[in-house]
């Protein structure tokens, strides 16, 4: 086992959907590392992943109503004083860094016995991981995540990559949501040491149409992110051949036009939630896998 995948669904997706969804993700990971070894020069140690898919109960009426039940209950289980969502992903995160290998010097998870650490969203999925890192950056916390700091050089272990399909939130999430998971006075920030890469699509209804109804203003997965506390980079999504190059990927805050790629069906263009769940394509695969090579 080389990389640790952590997976949170989102809206309407049923626990058996999400392992399913989550598994072909990976997998297809797996075969483009097979079939094509030389796109990512990176991964020559190898590439063997490793699933953790966290289930919710996302379901709800394809209406107005039914997305605000979702989106308040995401905010429920990860609000402060209210769920804890959070909490227990961070735990998980911090039980599966204590279970990874001691890299060698320097500190970065890239020798033979240890594992990288990778978080997956989609939809609300994305706001349970914002929540469950910046949870693990407050100073009363638990050390539940690492920390690269000199003051714990007893745990060098960060998350490598955070990488969220279509996220169910404000532009502004990271201002007003989310405003300790990038710190910019000088403290310690969250524990992710990779970036944290957005993917949004004009076809995303779910987070346009029913987001713009419900919020006030279109979400982060139909028009990306908006004013945040760090610079921002944009870039659109790459098909297989197409290599990602260092520069694109290493920023805090990444934002992926995907809306050639997510675009839905005839069908479901037109449907409540769109193009929202239509990223189990080859496309999405590269970008996740590009990230764990370019994380090396």
């Amino acid at each position: 086992m080389t990389d640790v995948y952590v997976y949170v669904h989102g809206w309407q997706t049923a626990p058996p959907v999400a392992a399913r969804r989550a598994s072909a993700l990976l997998a297809r990971t797996g075969e483009l590392h097979t079939t094509h070894p030389q796109r990512y020069p990176e991964l020559t140690r190898g590439y063997r992943p490793w699933l953790v898919v966290v289930r919710w109960p996302s379901s709800s009426l394809p209406s107005l109503s039914g997305y605000r039940r979702i989106r308040d209950r995401a905010h429920a289980m990860s609000a402060p004083g209210l769920g804890h969502a959070p909490h227990v992903l961070a735990h998980l995160l911090g039980y599966l860094d204590s279970r990874r290998g001691d890299p060698a010097d320097p500190p970065v998870l890239a020798n033979r016995s240890g594992q990288y650490l990778h978080l997956v969203g989609h939809s609300f999925g994305g706001r349970f991981l914002c929540e469950a890192v910046q949870w693990a950056s407050a100073p009363d916390a638990p050390r539940v995540l690492g920390w690269t700091a000199p003051e714990m050089p007893d745990r060098p272990f960060t998350a490598d990559s955070m990488l969220v399909f279509q996220m169910a939130a404000p532009r502004d999430a990271f201002h007003q949501l989310f405003p300790a998971l990038f710190r910019t006075d000088g403290k310690p920030g969250a524990p992710l040491r990779g970036p944290l890469v957005l993917t949004h699509s004009r076809w995303d209804r779910a987070t346009g149409f029913w987001h713009l109804r419900a919020e006030g203003s279109a979400g982060i997965g139909h028009s990306g992110a908006g004013p945040a506390p760090v610079a921002q980079f944009h870039t659109r999504l790459l098909a297989p051949h197409e290599p990602y190059r260092l520069s694109a990927l290493d920023h805090r805050l990444v934002n992926v036009d995907a809306g050639h790629c997510f675009r839905g069906s005839a069908r479901t263009r037109l449907a409540p939630a769109g193009a929202h769940s239509d990223i189990d394509h080859p496309e999405s695969a590269h970008l996740l896998l590009s990230l764990a090579a370019l994380s090396r």
